[in-house]
């Protein structure tokens, strides 16, 4: 079944979601370009390369006092010339342990289209709370 790009990325990410309140590093691996750069919301740390992103969520899978991020797209823009998205939305880091808010602000991701799957190319984080 083919979706609208803008429905495609939408469901992606409520996969990644998902994949992140689950620990389930599968999902988000098939879910990261191989070159993906995130750039933290706080101190604006790069991670660079799907290997790099996926040893960062198993180390953050792993703590103690383990965080649950959700990001929210608000818009979802198609590039009529590349296959091309750029999402922005809203995101919220709650503790696992009791959903107590630990961060929240707005983020921008940009997805790439390879095949027929939609792919995270970068992700750039504002902290705001």
């Amino acid at each position: 079944m083919s979706h609208s790009p803008d429905l495609a990325i939408r469901l992606s990410r409520a996969r990644f979601n998902q994949a992140i309140a689950d620990a389930d590093l599968n999902t988000i691996a098939a879910l990261l370009a191989p070159d993906v750069v995130l750039v933290a919301g706080t101190d604006s740390a790069v991670i660079a390369g799907r290997k790099a992103q996926l040893a960062t969520w198993k180390r953050e899978f792993a703590a103690a006092g383990r965080a649950i991020y959700v990001r929210t797209p608000e818009t979802v823009t198609v590039s009529p010339a590349f296959p091309l998205a750029f999402e922005h939305g809203a995101w919220r880091g709650t503790a696992a342990a009791d959903g107590t808010l630990i961060a929240s602000g707005t983020y921008t991701a940009k997805w790439r289209q390879f095949g027929s799957e939609w792919l995270i190319e970068a992700e750039l984080f504002l902290t705001l709370a």
